[in-house]
């Protein structure tokens, strides 16, 4: 289970008194789930009126960034794209899997002091964040170009006989070249049909130079022929092998050309693995960055929701539950008979889908504890 419950209660006598309580509650006799204790700091509380704003305001900036924590996770699954598996092991937070992170969760004091205010610390991590976003939307623009402009070329050089680039199957001397009377034609034959190929084509119009075939590449359909015949003919070859099912492809042998195309796949090529490993760097610094951020984006909402239900002085504690997935239904119902009494008024009046200014009661359930629900299971694999 990739799945975590972050919730506080107050501080019974002592906050260590409310943490014994929910472990004898949901790990002594009956394996509810495996609990750790979160650690949020002494944070600055502020006015009444400013943690009400906060609360909406957080909200949304949670999920701005849970949003972005998906995207840099699953752009990174599409650049790694022929090894997936890789990808898990490079989605880490400060150098630890998401799991160990967020179970040993330590408030970072260097990128987030303490000693600002709650708005400051959440405007940090906006500003922070809404930098990484728009830096992958012009990272990933500039990289697909690229990968899509290669495929495509890649893309002109398979596939059948009937509209591939023929450029690196024919060479120069399948051709009659700087004739003012003859030219050389490609023709694509169906399998089934070489030995009618080869009993009429020298017929199909009165100018074909006779014994002039050569195969010079098969596909799995058909083959590829080579024939020459005088410039003046052309039209009338051309309606006869449609007439027998035989596809004349249009191409004029043209070196520079040719030797373009190779440049310029050759160029895409290597511009793509310059690009592969600083892009998959950059995508695992700034993973771990967001993910930082969004944990201590929960851990402001329990502060704040925390202090709006539970009052002054500050004192609560958050502890972050990984449910046993068989078990998920029971452990609510224990924490609701644990915690029933914080919430006995509310519990009758409170109707999930009123707006409560500071307790965004329309976006989630709502339960007598603050709860958040963090999903370290971040990709969306096709």
């Amino acid at each position: 289970m990739t799945e975590f419950w972050l919730i506080s209660a107050p501080g019974e006598k002592t906050c260590q008194q409310t943490w014994d309580k929910l472990m004898v509650a949901t790990t002594r006799n009956n394996n509810l789930s495996t609990n750790n204790k979160f650690n949020i700091p002494d944070l600055k509380v502020g006015t009444l009126d400013v943690l009400v704003g906060l609360s909406d305001e957080l909200a949304k900036l949670d999920a701005f960034v849970e949003s972005v924590v998906k995207k840099v996770a699953q752009y990174m699954a599409d650049v790694l794209e022929d090894s997936r598996d890789k990808v898990q092991e490079n989605l880490l937070a400060n150098g630890v899997d998401l799991v160990t992170y967020i179970t040993r969760f330590q408030w970072d004091m260097a990128k987030y002091p303490i000693k600002q205010s709650l708005k400051n610390i959440s405007e940090i991590i906006a500003k922070q964040v809404t930098q990484i976003d728009n830096d992958l939307k012009a990272r990933a623009s500039a990289y697909n170009n690229l990968k899509g402009n290669l495929q495509n070329l890649e893309r002109k050089n398979a596939g059948s006989l009937l509209t591939r680039s023929l450029a690196d199957i024919v060479k120069k001397e399948d051709f009659v070249l700087d004739s003012e009377y003859l030219i050389t034609m490609l023709v694509v034959v169906p399998k089934v049909s070489y030995a009618d190929w080869q009993k009429t084509y020298e017929t199909l119009a009165e100018m074909v130079v006779p014994r002039s075939t050569n195969l010079l590449f098969e596909d799995q359909e058909s083959g590829l022929f080579s024939v020459t015949l005088f410039r003046k003919a052309i039209d009338d070859f051309r309606h006869k092998a449609r007439e027998n099912k035989f596809t004349v492809r249009d191409f004029q042998y043209n070196e520079e050309e040719m030797k373009a195309d190779k440049e310029e796949m050759t160029r895409l090529s290597t511009d793509k693995k310059k690009q592969f490993g600083p892009l998959v760097r950059w995508l695992k610094v700034n993973f771990s960055e967001a993910f930082i951020a969004w944990t201590h984006i929960k851990a402001l909402r329990v502060f704040v929701e925390s202090v709006l239900r539970y009052g002054l002085p500050v004192n609560f504690q958050a502890m972050l539950l990984q449910p046993n997935k068989k078990n998920m239904k029971k452990l609510r119902e224990v924490l609701y008979d644990l915690y029933k009494h914080l919430d006995s008024s509310a519990a009758a009046i409170i109707d999930a889908s009123m707006d409560i200014p500071g307790l965004n009661l329309s976006q989630q359930e709502y339960y007598p504890y603050v709860y958040y629900k963090i999903d370290c299971n971040l990709l969306d694999f096709k």
